[in-house]
């Protein structure tokens, strides 16, 4: 009998141990906090058209090697394109006036909820009058939000999961819009290593699908769970959103996909079509 009491608290120490340690290793990567919520506004914003915002704050899970990474590839289209680039993680820089100062929004792996109510509405606003929006990623993946509209207006679909054991699988994605210059530059069929997000419906109708994934190129199993979407499994897409534009890509858990020279085209064509430079003008045909 002592030997099982033994036995079984050595047991009971292991779980406590592992628990702790699974703990704060996902405390370190942003999980488990309480939401910080920004109020005053940045002081150092100073712009000249064209100019475009980068917004990376995280409230929830931080993607520490893929937020630089994007933040270096938007920096470097910036600087090819004579764009003026404005990047901060204050979420009180959407507001009206700072808001308005930028043709094209970008949400870098933006996590949880990180947006107040009056910062809401002034995002909204700048979306149905012109504005252009690029979302990265977490972005539109993150599993809960307390703001239904950026779930079913702008993203236009939930996430569910995404597979683990292995988390990085090869995938095919497949070109649904060849002639869009976004995707123009693609094979028809671009094989690449990426975590592959699912979602809890297609965010059809009312987008253009730009790409979608081949689910027999690789597993679509969380831990043992089918989060499989069937032939219907968009990871790119576009859509109006009254006067304004908005594009999500699922793509870039990973660094090395920002320094893809695809995918770094991929979204310099996205960011010129968020602005209004490419594609048919939006029309207010989406209710606010």
């Amino acid at each position: 009998m002592k030997i099982i009491r033994r036995l079984s608290l050595i047991v009971l120490l292991f779980v406590i141990c592992l628990g702790a340690f699974v703990y704060f290793f996902l405390r370190s990567q942003g999980m488990f906090r309480e939401p910080q919520y920004d109020q005053d506004r940045p002081t150092d914003l100073k712009v000249k058209m064209p100019a475009v915002l980068v917004f990376d704050k995280t409230n929830g899970f931080i993607h520490k090697d893929a937020i630089p990474a994007a933040n270096e590839m938007l920096s470097q289209l910036a600087k090819k394109n004579g764009w003026s680039l404005y990047h901060t993680d204050n979420a009180a820089v959407h507001n009206v006036e700072d808001l308005s100062k930028f043709q094209t929004v970008i949400w870098n792996n933006v996590s949880g909820d990180v947006l107040t109510e009056p910062q809401r509405q002034a995002f909204k606003a700048y979306l149905s009058n012109g504005g252009g929006f690029v979302a990265l990623h977490a972005s539109g993946g993150d599993p809960k939000y307390a703001w239904d509209w950026y779930v079913k207006d702008l993203i236009k679909a939930q996430f569910k999961g995404h597979p683990l054991f292995p988390q990085k699988q090869s995938g095919t994605l497949v070109v649904e819009s060849p002639d869009d210059p976004i995707v123009a530059h693609l094979p028809s069929r671009w094989v690449m290593d990426d975590e592959w997000y699912s979602f809890d419906k297609s965010p059809r109708p009312g987008v253009e699908v730009l790409l979608s994934i081949d689910e027999t190129s690789y597993s679509p199993k969380m831990a043992g769970t089918d989060i499989s979407m069937g032939s219907d499994h968009p990871m790119i897409w576009k859509h109006c959103l009254g006067n304004g534009r908005a594009l999500y890509s699922a793509l870039g858990h990973y660094a090395e996909i920002y320094r893809d020279m695809n995918y770094s085209r991929l979204v310099e064509q996205s960011i010129i079509w968020a602005s209004g430079k490419s594609g048919a003008p939006c029309k207010a045909s989406v209710a606010n």
